[in-house]
């Protein structure tokens, strides 16, 4: 099977868009695997990586091509673009990490040993009685931090998720070597992507045309959009679009921004503008959604109360 014929997911065996304003989406394996009948058929993701944390089962990884039957406890890392797919047994225990690549980027930056982490599939098991208590405790506070959302919780998430990291890559010092299983193979293609996707990340909000960007990686628009198409399932101007409205989504979310003040930062010329694009991409007005996210965390907030 050819990576051109290898699907593009937007979330874990999914296709529709990002569901959160989150960089960060958490949630158990057998939630989503047991809808499956515990098999994830091989895909890739263009721009977001899984941090899977198995406590007890068994799960048959196919990455890049290879078969590998593991055993929990144990770790697996899957950078965007790597070709992934899980057979796990009824019996799994664990939760699956999904990370937008704006936090990618950021934990890159802020921890050097989260970038090589993070570019690289591999997986790690748990035999250290220390690192495996360590690491299924942070795993245990982002899931319950991302589920039960408290004033401070995007901070918390970011440095529980930057912890998670640190004790991953103290697992390569310990075992003096990379979590790798493989080395992932970046063609020329998949690394004009990369540096698309960075572009984007860095200028997103004054929405160069991708005329521009296609100028800033030497090559034409047409022959970004085909490498976007073929690689991404999306053209350069949806990836473009795509981070404008998850900036959108957090901004209405998590601060206090008018609606014009959101659509100037972000490069709309007229608040009006930003509202058409807005609604044509969710199906809600900019103000419609804020009253939508702040109703929902409202529920969040009282559900523990009702149940107790």
């Amino acid at each position: 099977m050819t990576t051109g014929t290898i699907p593009v997911f937007k979330l874990y065996g999914e296709t529709h868009h990002w569901p959160t304003p989150d960089l960060l989406h958490c949630e158990s394996i057998p939630e989503r695997s047991a809808l499956h009948d515990w098999h994830i058929r091989p895909h890739r993701h263009a721009d977001l990586v899984h941090l899977l944390h198995i406590s007890r089962g068994r799960v048959d990884l196919e990455l890049e091509g290879s078969l590998h039957p593991l055993e929990g406890p144990l770790v697996i890392v899957v950078p965007s673009m790597s070709i992934h797919g899980f057979r796990f047994s009824p019996d799994v225990d664990g939760h699956i990490i999904t990370l937008a690549r704006p936090l990618v980027e950021h934990l890159a930056e802020t921890a050097s040993s989260a970038g090589t982490l993070l570019q690289h599939a591999g997986f790690h098991a748990l035999r250290d009685p220390d690192s495996k208590r360590r690491i299924a405790t942070l795993v245990a506070q982002i899931d319950e931090e991302y589920r039960q959302p408290a004033p401070g919780r995007a901070r918390l998430l970011e440095a529980l998720i930057q912890a998670l990291v640190v004790e991953l890559a103290r697992l390569q010092v310990a075992a003096g070597q990379s979590l790798k299983a493989s080395d992932h193979h970046h063609d020329r293609g998949h690394q004009h992507l990369e540096n698309y996707q960075a572009l984007i990340e860095a200028q997103f909000r004054r929405q160069p045309s991708v005329e521009q960007f296609a100028a800033q990686l030497g090559m034409s628009s047409a022959h970004l959009n085909s490498l976007c198409r073929r690689l991404a399932d999306r053209s350069a101007l949806q990836l473009l679009h795509e981070r404008l409205l998850l900036e959108a989504k957090r901004q209405l979310t998590y601060t206090n921004m008018t609606i014009s003040q959101i659509a100037d930062s972000l490069g709309f010329s007229e608040p009006a503008y930003f509202t058409r694009f807005f609604k044509r991409n969710t199906g809600f007005s900019p103000r419609d959604f804020r009253l939508r996210q702040h109703a929902t965390e409202a529920q969040r907030q009282d559900a523990p109360d009702q149940a107790s």
